[in-house]
């Protein structure tokens, strides 16, 4: 391989890590959000897969059994979590082209 060559590799490489510090200052602007429960709970994440909100309609609220509560909150968690992984990876590949480098940068 040339100098030419990895030069111009360096150059993509510099590039490349630029716009995916972009695209991390980005992803904690950008939301994903997940219901459970017929909507009685939902949650939303953002791209750094932080809980913004969540929020549970009163009338889900029975004393009489937590644990039901405790299940919608967890699915939809773990729903909008997913959801946020999944957008973070489609914005990554429109700068990878595809390639996981997630290790990299």
């Amino acid at each position: 391989m040339g100098m030419g060559n990895m030069s111009k590799m360096m150059k993509q490489a510099q590039k490349m890590q630029k716009q995916m510090k972009k695209l991390q200052e980005e992803l904690e602007n950008k939301e994903v959000e997940a219901t459970a429960g017929g909507g009685m709970v939902k949650v939303v994440a953002t791209g750094k897969q932080e809980i913004k909100s969540i929020e549970i309609k009163p009338e889900v609220v029975d004393p009489d059994d937590v644990e039901m509560i405790q299940d919608m909150i967890m699915a939809a968690v773990n729903e909008a979590l997913r959801k946020s992984q999944e957008m973070v990876q489609q914005e990554m590949s429109k700068i990878t082209g595809g390639l996981n480098l997630s290790g990299l940068f």
